[in-house]
């Protein structure tokens, strides 16, 4: 049945009904009649008259009772036979119905081709005993069955669809439900990386610039106040990027008007908010400046800005190199300190803080790589790779050298840069 006809039969089941029933009861009428035309000793009409109308009123509960019902048509059909009507598929409207509908509706698919064997045995049989000897085999004992048999697997065949399509159903749902739990896990992530990055290189610059101004306020009066007065600085730039961040969870920030993310372009104000915590870090560019999209620029700032962090909070000297080579299809970022000879490096991960997680995750988030950890010239080193666009060539109109160190790093990728 088509779409068009299954949406006008939904919107009108009384209509729908009973054009259902009165089909097979005019089918089984036309039976009764060729049986009188064709043979030439008939058997009353009006038994199969009343006989093919108990069969369609029995109809009427198929989908409640189905074997009872089949049992009920079935039970006719035989007597119709047995009476020497035509076992022709008019005849057996009713009983088609029926075992199409217990073969459909059935769970139990053995008591589906046990009734359907069952009910062509009973018609052949009964056929075979109301017959003169006249008729022919095919249509006393094959005609019968073989509609039985076609009616139950048409039935078996819409069963197998419906089932088939509630269960793509289901596992489209469950896929769904899947690919929701996974997006609010990335975004649960990416907003934890987010916080952390920003929580923790604003507060960590708050504390040494304090820790600076405690050491200086006896012995350089005017230089801690001066770091004390810098101080509102970091923290009124941490509520700025705390507010933003956050800001994108309500459902009510669409409409507002959020600042826009760091990037590289950033990267000269948070060398000077470094040095005011008294670590000296040095920007190097080598090869030609590329025109990055918002989340590759913003990936690359979020990483430089936790290294930097990383190096305010555990490196034994105070200074820092940060290095941006471009070539053709990657953008290498190349943080780098000295280190204090014998120092242990605390560990990574719970308990140690979340820094190189935080930077590995956002370097395989849009496909780069990243390395961290001490190198033999007593450094330690973080690395990150970043892929480029091949077909941007923009550039910002600034220049450098064309060379690139590619040396990779042999340690572990969780060693933290503690020295």
């Amino acid at each position: 049945m088509s779409t068009h006809w299954q949406s006008r039969a939904a919107t009108r089941p009384r209509t729908a009904e009973a054009v259902t029933l009165a089909l097979p009861f005019a089918a089984a009428l036309c039976g009764v009649f060729l049986t009188r035309v064709v043979m030439a000793d008939p058997p009353a009409v009006w038994s199969g008259l009343v006989l093919s109308a108990g069969a369609c009123a029995a109809l009427r509960r198929r989908h409640s009772l189905p074997l009872p019902v089949f049992a009920v048509i079935l039970l006719g059909t035989m007597v119709e036979g047995a009476l020497g009507y035509l076992m022709t598929p008019l005849l057996m409207a009713p009983l088609l119905v029926a075992q199409y509908v217990v073969s459909a509706c059935e769970p139990r698919r053995r008591m589906t081709w046990y009734s359907a064997v069952g009910a062509a045995a009973g018609v052949v049989v009964t056929a075979l005993a109301g017959t003169t000897g006249h008729e022919s085999v095919i249509l006393i004992i094959v005609n019968p069955a073989a509609w039985v048999l076609l009616s139950a697997a048409c039935g078996s065949y819409i069963r197998v669809r419906r089932e088939y399509a509630a269960a793509s159903a289901e596992h489209a749902a469950r896929e769904r439900e899947e690919e929701a739990r996974h997006r609010v896990i990335q975004e649960r992530m990416r907003i934890a990386r987010e916080l952390h990055d920003v929580v923790a290189h604003h507060m960590t610059l708050a504390d040494a610039q304090a820790s600076t101004a405690a050491h200086l306020a006896r012995t350089h009066p005017e230089q801690a106040l001066g770091i004390i007065g810098k101080l509102p600085e970091a923290t009124a730039a941490a509520l700025r990027e705390l507010k933003a961040t956050v800001g994108l969870l309500r459902e009510d920030s669409d409409g507002g008007d959020l600042a826009p993310a760091p990037g590289l372009r950033q990267l000269p104000d948070l060398v000077d908010a470094c040095s005011v915590a008294g670590l000296e870090a040095t920007v190097t560019v080598e090869g030609r400046s590329r025109r990055l999209t918002p989340v590759l620029d913003l990936t690359a700032y979020r990483i430089i800005q936790e290294a930097l962090t990383n190096v305010t909070k555990h490196a034994a000297t105070r200074t820092a190199r940060v290095r941006l080579s471009y070539t053709p299809r990657y953008l290498t970022l190349t943080i780098s300190n000295d280190t204090a000879p014998g120092r242990p490096s605390p560990a990574s991960g719970p308990g140690g803080g979340f820094g190189l997680l935080s930077m590995r995750e956002r370097a395989t988030a849009v496909g780069g790589t990243f390395h961290a950890g001490h190198r033999p010239q007593g450094t330690f080193e973080v690395a990150c790779t970043l892929p480029l666009d091949g077909n941007d060539d923009g550039s910002d109109g600034s220049e450098g050298s064309d060379d690139t160190d590619h040396d990779g790093l042999d340690v572990h990728p969780d060693e933290s840069p503690a020295t």
